[in-house]
């Protein structure tokens, strides 16, 4: 197949010479490892302190990243993107809330999001995390089948309720759904849910997405045990594929605890398996459809000639690429320049409570070999590009 991705021009078509030369200076900066955990020390400080820096984080990493503080924000970014016919897809990255009024806050902001989806085509899904809408500790217990207390059933309810109001509102205005993976030991209990609204709302079509982690050696039996219930049940199956964003925390935990690390044992191993669950999937889209999240130029190869050997449409709407905004720009912009349907996570929020979001990102950059270097491989080769004229 050709080689598509080295485009910079089409890849970075929509950047002024300034944004180039700051997104340059901003994967110099992650490159550099302990600077990143300098600036995520100092950064933390100061916003704790109330020190004037959110206007520095908003010119620089924020801007890059994110697409605004609020949803009537990202719309310009939402607009620009669509006009080289890459769609969003709009993420409220605010992490880490515990309370009751603060997850009725994420479900309004999931259910606005819905609204926007439904008016416009360069918006296609809507998308929220399961700790967004109920506490981390009660997917917990619920995954390790203890039994809750009846203050925590009514508590879980409630999360049940919300989860169901999402997806009612996604079905009814036919807006596709993404429900993010988290953490292994909060999973089982978000999977189980996730499953129960694919039940109820994708009786026609994939409208529910659930997250497959594939770093996880145990994901690709899990799909391949939701397809025999899909085919009895009668349900369609929406999954996002992605590698997964907690190692770290996976495997540490499993040592801390003692229990063998849900985490493949190479990073070979989670590309093989990857691949296989996309080929899997591939091989199903009678009941699947894939929301394939990558920023691996390889797998993305792969798919695209996967979809070439079944004589497939390059827009056919049961396949969908994925790369996060700021990131991957050469693998969006050409694959939505060669016809295939690629969406941006467009993350938002006011900027201090986007912050732990960002910070994963540059730390994840870091410690994903090659992912950096690749980004400035290419940034550099645009600015000579453009130089050259």
């Amino acid at each position: 197949m050709e080689k598509i991705f080295n485009n910079t021009q089409v890849a970075f078509s929509l950047k002024s010479d300034t944004e180039l030369d700051r997104a340059y200076f901003l994967f110099k900066m992650i490159a550099n490892q302990p600077l990143v955990r300098i600036g995520t020390a100092v950064t933390n400080f100061a916003l704790k302190a109330n020190l004037p820096v959110e206007g520095l984080i908003r010119a620089t990493v924020f801007d890059h990243f994110c697409g605004g503080v609020n949803e009537v924000d990202c719309l310009s970014v939402v607009d620009k993107m669509y006009t080289k016919g890459v769609s969003s897809v709009l993420d409220y990255s605010v992490e880490g809330k515990e309370e009751e009024n603060q997850f009725d806050a994420a479900l309004e902001m999931t259910l606005k999001t819905i609204e926007f989806a439904k008016e416009r085509l360069a918006i296609p899904f809507a998308v929220f995390k399961p700790t967004g809408f109920g506490r981390f500790e009660l997917y917990e217990k619920l995954g390790e089948k203890q039994t809750l207390t009846l203050e925590e059933q009514a508590e879980w309810n409630r999360v049940v309720a919300r989860f169901d109001l999402v997806c009612k509102d996604a079905h009814s205005k036919n807006v596709a759904l993404l429900i993010d993976g988290e953490e292994s030991w909060m999973q089982d209990a978000a999977d189980d849910l996730v499953t129960e609204m694919m039940r109820k709302y994708n009786k026609e079509k994939a409208i529910v997405f659930n997250t497959l982690q594939m770093y996880r050696w145990d994901r690709l039996d899990y799909l391949k045990k939701l397809h025999e219930q899909a085919k009895n049940d009668g349900f369609f199956i929406g999954m996002k594929l992605v590698r997964g964003a907690y190692m770290e925390k996976e495997m540490a935990r499993a040592e801390e605890k003692g229990y063998p690390s849900p985490i493949c044992a190479s990073k070979e191993a989670t590309d093989e398996n990857y691949d296989a669950s996309v080929h899997y999937m591939v091989d199903h889209l009678d009941l699947m459809s894939i929301f394939a999240g990558t920023h691996n130029e390889l797998s993305t190869y792969k798919l695209m000639e996967l979809m070439q050997a079944k004589g497939m449409k390059t827009n056919d709407d049961r396949i969908w690429f994925g790369q996060l905004y700021g990131m991957s720009d050469n693998i969006s912009y050409n694959l939505a320049a060669n016809g295939y349907n690629v969406a941006k996570y467009l993350p938002f929020g006011p900027v201090k409570d986007v912050m732990p979001y960002l910070i994963r990102r540059a730390e994840e950059n870091t410690s994903v070999a090659g992912q950096t270097s690749r980004e400035l491989a290419m940034i550099k080769e645009e600015r000579k590009r453009r130089k050259g004229k």
